[in-house]
């Protein structure tokens, strides 16, 4: 185990846990972003440069301070060692700096965007960018490529994190799609013009942190924030497949089904294309009731999951209220039914 400190509070960790998860043990703001780590992904980290932090101190052997910001993603913790990350004014410049570079060549499709509302990238400008751009050339454009009826790839808005090039290395054994070209010019693409066509290419879309690899079945049908999401599963008969999902409703209809997620977005059990583009009825699932959405999340906005009302804090509340209250299942009264 290994004992480090970060922004100020201690946390004790396995040996071998990255910076970024040691964070993560810890919670809330002090976590550093991350756009291109994914924890189940194996080889992933080190490409977006978002989540670097300052290490004040190497470890209790050798307490002298890394020269250069490191990538908490793919760093890992040394017993003794002292991470700055929201206390550090140069953390949170060159933090900036990242998120401008992000957004040199990525569009304003946000208006468009299916993406828009549960983007990595809008959170991440949302609370570390400018609200100005000091470029002035002309942005990257590609050739549209068509790779499949199921997922729609825009080039214009990839970040080039890589995730979706290691979800079809490590669940498939028939990737065709990979990174082509170098330097400014990279590109997702297939070498040969090719359909992405395996049973788990769907996972894709999920770990895409921006607008880039989107639901074709889903393309401009509803904006996310009027949908309202409910975790369900079924008992899927292909291998890898977990079953367990969360389905997006917009009144009575199923308008997609993605894979559960955890508080940072990762995607907790990869879900087959058969999970997530042929059951799209109500009656292929057993409902579990609403996902658990951030209330920092603009889809919160619908108020689907309703709070937990106290009467111990509410003193004044009404016996008729009370009452109404606990024959209303969404609702649970904190002290008497929870």
């Amino acid at each position: 185990m290994a004992k480090i400190t970060f922004d100020g509070i201690e946390v004790e960790v396995p040996d071998g846990t990255t910076i970024l998860n040691a964070a993560r043990q810890i919670g809330g703001g002090i976590v550093p972003p991350a756009m291109c780590y994914y924890t189940p992904l194996k080889g992933s980290g080190g490409k977006c440069r978002a989540c670097l932090v300052k290490v004040s101190a190497g470890s209790a052997k050798d307490p002298r301070p890394m020269p250069k910001l490191v990538a908490s993603c793919i760093t890992t913790v040394q017993d003794g060692m002292v991470v700055e990350n929201t206390i550090n004014q140069q953390v949170m410049d060159v933090r900036k700096g990242i998120v401008e570079m992000l957004l040199i060549n990525h569009p304003l499709d946000c208006p468009v965007c299916d993406q828009a509302g549960e983007c990595s990238l809008q959170d991440f400008a949302f609370e570390h960018g400018v609200s100005t751009t000091r470029y002035e050339e002309e942005r990257r454009t590609f050739e549209k490529i068509d790779i499949g009826p199921l997922i729609q790839l825009h080039m214009t808005r990839c970040i080039l994190c890589y995730r979706c090039v290691y979800t079809a290395d490590q669940l498939t054994p028939e990737r065709v799609h990979g990174v082509l070209g170098r330097g400014d010019a990279s590109e997702i693409g297939t070498y040969i013009e090719n359909i992405i066509d395996n049973e788990f290419s769907g996972n894709v879309i999920d770990v895409c942190p921006v607008g880039a690899l989107t639901d074709k079945t889903f393309r401009f049908k509803q904006r996310v924030w009027f949908t309202k999401p409910v975790d369900a599963h079924r008992d899927c008969t292909t291998d890898k497949c977990g079953g367990r999902v969360t389905l997006w409703y917009k009144g009575k209809d199923v308008l997609r089904v993605t894979a559960r997620k955890d508080a940072y977005g990762e995607v907790k059990e990869w879900i087959c294309n058969t999970c997530r583009f042929d059951k799209k009825e109500t009656s292929d699932w057993v409902l579990e009731g609403p996902a658990h959405i951030s209330r920092a999340s603009v889809i919160a906005q619908n108020h689907y999951e309703l709070p937990v009302v106290n009467p111990q804090v509410i003193q004044d509340l009404p016996e008729s209220t009370t009452r109404e209250l606990e024959r209303n299942p969404p609702l649970r009264l904190g002290g008497l039914n929870n």
